[in-house]
Parts: C-alpha cells; structure tokens; sequence
C-alpha cells in the first residue's frame, strides 16, 4: 500500500472518531468563584450617579465585553471582562412615563443593540449603543404588562437569538412570574408584547427572582436540550440555579458567602460558559469595609472541569496515530 493511502486512512479513523458528548446542562457545581472588580461610579450629563447600584448585566460576543446599568436609570456602562471602564451612554426617559426610572433589566441583541428594562413600568426599551450619546428611549419601546407594577416589577430580561429571536423576563415577587416570548419594539406606544407564562416560578422555593439569562448561545450546549435552560438568579434566598423551561431544577450555585456585604443583582454568560455577576453596595453602606472596597462589583464564576475525550474516542485517536506513527518507521527502514 503506498504511503500517501495509509496516511489517507489514518487520518480517516481520526476525523470519524467521536468526540466528547457535548454537555446537556452548565452544571453549577462545578463552578468557582475565580475574580472579583471593583466598577467605576460615574457621572451623566445631567449630574446624575451611575453605576453605585449595579443591578444587570448582558455580554456582548461581538465587542468582547460586557455592559451594566445601576437602577439609578441614568445611562448604561460598557466595561471590560475584567471591570475596566470603556464607555457611557446616557438615558433619555421623556414621553415613557416613567418617574422612578428603575433599570434592574439588561440584554444584547447583537451589532452594539442593546434592551434596557423599566421594573415598575414592567416596559422594554431597545436603542443602538453609542459611547458618549444619548438614547431617547421612547423612540423604541413595549410595554410589557401593560400596568404599573411598582416595586416588584421586572427585574431582569434576556434574549434567544434562535429562530428569529425571543425574549424572557421576570417579575420579582408579589407574586414571582418568569414570562417568554416575543418582543416588537415601536415609538408612541406601538410596541407590542407577545409573551406568556412559561412556568409558576414559585415552585423553585426561592424568595425573589433578582435576574434570569437564556443559555442558548453556550458552545458546550449546541445541539442539546440544555440550549434551552435558563439561569435563574435569587438575591432574596442567595443562589443562582439552572432550570429547564418547565421549571425543574438542573444544577445551583450557593451565593451567600460571596461578596457577602453585597446585593448580587445581575447575571449573564458568555459563549464559553463563563459567568459573570454584578453586585450593588447598598449593603456595604454600614461603614462595615472602606469606602474603596464598597463600590458595585464584577464577580466572575468559571467552570473548574476540563472536557476531555471520552476513552473511545481517545482509543481510536491514539490507533490512528499509532498506524501513522508505523507507516512512517516502515518507509524511512
């Protein structure tokens, strides 16, 4: 047999030897708290303070870094995956109704388009990121419940760009509700909201739902039925929890000793599984830790397993290298 057929068939058994079973959940007891920042607190235009109250957080694949907003609703901040300070835009709340312009929502939705929601309202606005700008936010906007929910409105949103895209959101308590569905933004009250309950979150046990992010866009999912879970965060019972779409619990995170002064507010992932939580001071406003270490925090959770392949597909690969590795010891005899 010549040379070049044996290296044709060697390489054959590698490219068919099966690869790793991909993942069908995130599992979070595998993960680990692996850095935490210290975020900037910044001005708007108007004088206002943001980023002292950091209540969500979206990634952005496409820029390679993350933006967060403080429920003071002054504007939203583009930081890097370490908490360095990249960019503000500021917040233009005339003509949406809103007085207490509470922003506790936060997600991406590709090309520096971003959804910022409104928890008392329980409305979405959608606007194109722009550093130094300023986004009227009634120009693109839904209201979602269609009613003044108060202060256990909406607390978080994420968005599934599969088929088309789609969006989840959750109520905080009062009572809890996680929703999903679609989300068609327009200006004067045009938007229109088409979601529906997915699950009765009270189910899950937990006190308050603070955040929830799709995990459709994880690479150790694709192709399996965990792109359909969910991250769950819960500032009231201090835990972060994986769930499928009919509520059941898949895997949890125990928060209660992470940067315990602090209220973790937001959660968000990035294509690799890392995770990414911010945190409010309020909490650290005791005069308990100096006033440096009481700023907003980016708390970072990475998985501590290293996919590795299965003892088949380990097996095949190394026959095939032993088979190049004996053509190549026979041609230079």
């Amino acid at each position: 047999m010549k040379l070049s057929t044996l290296i044709i068939a060697a390489l054959a058994v590698i490219s068919t030897a099966p690869v790793a079973n991909a993942a069908s959940s995130l599992n979070l007891a595998n993960y680990a708290v692996s850095a935490t920042y210290s975020l900037d607190v910044l001005s708007g235009t108007s004088g206002g303070i943001s980023g002292l109250e950091a209540s969500a957080v979206t990634y952005a694949q496409d820029r390679g870094s993350l933006f967060f907003v403080g429920d003071e609703g002054t504007g939203v901040i583009e930081i890097s995956l370490t908490g360095q300070t990249l960019g503000y835009m500021n917040f233009d709340w005339s003509n949406t109704g809103s007085t207490k312009h509470d922003t506790e929502g936060l997600t991406y939705l590709g090309n520096g388009t971003l959804v910022v929601g409104e928890e008392r309202l329980y409305d979405a606005y959608r606007f194109n990121y722009s550093a130094g700008g300023t986004a009227s936010l009634a120009n693109n906007s839904v209201s979602i419940s269609n009613a003044n929910v108060g202060n256990s409105g909406m607390e978080g949103i994420s968005y599934d760009a599969r088929n088309g895209g789609s969006f989840v959101t959750i109520k905080q308590e009062a009572p809890e509700d996680i929703l999903g569905g679609t989300l068609t933004f327009g200006a004067n009250g045009s938007g229109v909201a088409t979601m529906s309950q997915l699950f009765d979150p009270s189910i899950l046990g937990l006190s308050t739902l603070s955040d929830v992010q799709t995990l459709s866009s994880v690479t150790s999912l694709s192709g399996t039925s965990g792109m359909d879970n969910l991250l769950l965060l819960s500032l009231g019972s201090k835990m972060l929890v994986e769930v499928n779409r009919q509520g059941q619990l898949i895997s949890s995170f125990d928060l209660s000793s992470v940067v315990p002064h602090n209220a973790i507010e937001g959660v968000t992932i990035d294509e690799n599984g890392t995770i990414y939580l911010v945190a409010e001071q309020e909490q650290e406003q005791d005069g308990s830790v100096a006033l440096e270490d009481a700023r907003s925090k980016l708390i970072i959770l990475s998985s501590n397993i290293t996919a590795v392949p299965e003892a088949n597909s380990l097996g095949m690969l190394l026959a095939g290298l032993g088979l190049m590795r004996f053509v190549m010891r026979r041609r230079i005899k």
